[in-house]
């Protein structure tokens, strides 16, 4: 039996001047389709408190298929279409994948190793 490796995803989106309450309703469609997705655990829509203009777009899959899938969906076309429309004036999206406290700190003692030695 495979372990099931949850994956997320957080895209970061700011709107261009006036343009944020457009913005936010075209994102805010997202949000039902993206929560019945086959995999998905948790999605959501959330505009900054100190900067109307930011907006975050994040969801929690089972794991990297459900997400890859989900990337390769229709849904996915409104952010092409949201910069074409020049309604977005930036775009930064990350995905993520959960680590052990031992694989979290890998890297750190590598770098400790590295600079001692």
């Amino acid at each position: 039996m495979t372990t099931q490796i949850p994956v997320s995803h957080m895209a970061f989106v700011r709107a261009r001047g006036g343009c944020s309450k457009q913005l936010g309703a075209r994102l805010s469609t997202l949000i039902a389709p993206s929560r019945q997705a086959p995999g998905c655990l948790h999605f959501a829509l959330q505009q900054s408190q100190c900067d109307a203009d930011l907006w975050l777009v994040s969801g929690l899959w089972v794991n990297q298929p459900s997400m890859d899938a989900y990337f390769n969906s229709p849904a996915m076309a409104i952010f092409a279409e949201l910069v074409q429309d020049l309604v977005v004036s930036s775009l930064d999206f990350h995905t993520f994948r959960e680590v052990s406290a031992a694989q979290a700190t890998e890297g750190c003692l590598a770098q400790v190793h590295k600079l001692a030695g």
